[in-house]
């Protein structure tokens, strides 16, 4: 990530300003978007300028900046039915120190940690952005008990109470749903383990709200709080919450919303519609509105509190390239 290196506050728009040129002249949906859209790039000065690409478009263009589409993607979960999301990627290496360097900034290193993923049905999936971090966070961590459990959720509990016997350091990341299973088969009291839920509720509970979900999840495991990772397929980052819901990016990411009646309308705070530049995305589009209703806050932190009903924006979603 040579063009993200000693990024601070004060060189973030100027940073985001040229990527945004580079991407508008070398990816073509993104330029045709921005055409559509009668953006004049010369005038933007402002973050809140910039023209962001829906996120659905992930779902029927292939989205990159260059003369060559790469071979490989990550792919969004879904269900038969379902149109799913691609993010081609042209060098793994980009992703790898984005969620590596994040990692460090948030929890500090993978090796002094216990890893334990709880990612059922993900794991199917070849092209899972989160199985892909999750499998590289348990490879740095060293601890020869981390692993997938998938639905073994026997053998996950005899490893927490070892692991919390010897006061080890462990992270317990999982989808929400296969957090609440464990939990109600195996309540306990946690001491030594952050639990950290990455979302994954459509199609199989009845959804929680995110301030449910955890209060039921900290009750089981015995927490003050619980973790949350803020990740997408369409992003190369992600944020994290150390609880309450609030989500902190790392520096070359940041959040900015939308009006939610009118997509053009950008603030750099306030509640609305989360729009996301990711710098670490500079080989395919870094400029996301995405579909999810939140709120940022004056020090660039933010929550999530919904989905945008997509009748709103339906007029918006259309692109002929």
């Amino acid at each position: 990530m040579e063009h993200l290196k000693g990024l601070e506050p004060s060189n973030f728009l100027p940073k985001a300003l040229s990527l945004m040129q580079y991407q508008a002249t070398n990816n073509v949906v993104y330029r045709e978007w921005i055409e559509s859209m009668k953006v004049a790039l010369y005038r933007v000065k402002s973050l809140e300028e910039i023209p962001f690409l829906p996120i659905d478009f992930f779902k029927t263009f292939a989205i990159y900046t260059g003369s060559e589409c790469p071979s490989f993607y990550f792919e969004s979960s879904g269900t038969t039915q379902d149109i799913v999301s691609k993010h081609f990627v042209k060098d793994l290496n980009v992703y790898e120190e984005s969620f590596m360097e994040c990692f460090y900034q948030f929890y500090g290193a993978p090796e002094d940690y216990c890893i334990l993923g709880l990612l059922p049905n993900y794991l199917d999936r070849e092209h899972s952005s989160l199985v892909y971090m999750t499998q590289h966070l348990i490879q740095a961590s060293k601890d020869a008990r981390s692993g997938f459990y998938l639905y073994d959720f026997e053998n996950l509990n005899q490893t927490l109470a070892t692991l919390e016997k010897e006061q080890q350091k462990t992270l317990l990341i999982g989808v929400s749903f296969a957090l609440l299973d464990f939990v109600d088969a195996y309540p306990q009291k946690l001491k030594h383990t952050k639990v950290m839920e990455t979302g994954g509720m459509k199609g199989r509970k009845q959804e929680l709200s995110k301030p449910a979900l955890h209060a039921y999840l900290a009750n089981g495991f015995g927490v003050q709080t619980i973790h949350s990772e803020y990740g997408m397929t369409e992003l190369l980052s992600q944020a994290y919450s150390k609880g309450e819901g609030i989500y902190t990016s790392p520096p070359w990411m940041k959040v900015i919303v939308a009006d939610e009646s009118d997509p053009t309308s950008l603030s750099t705070t306030g509640r609305g519609v989360l729009h996301i530049i990711d710098l670490a995305n500079f080989n395919s589009c870094a400029f996301i509105a995405t579909e999810d209703l939140g709120i940022v806050y004056p020090d660039g932190s933010f929550e999530v509190i919904g989905r945008l009903d997509q009748s709103a924006r339906r007029g918006c979603s259309l692109l002929v390239v």
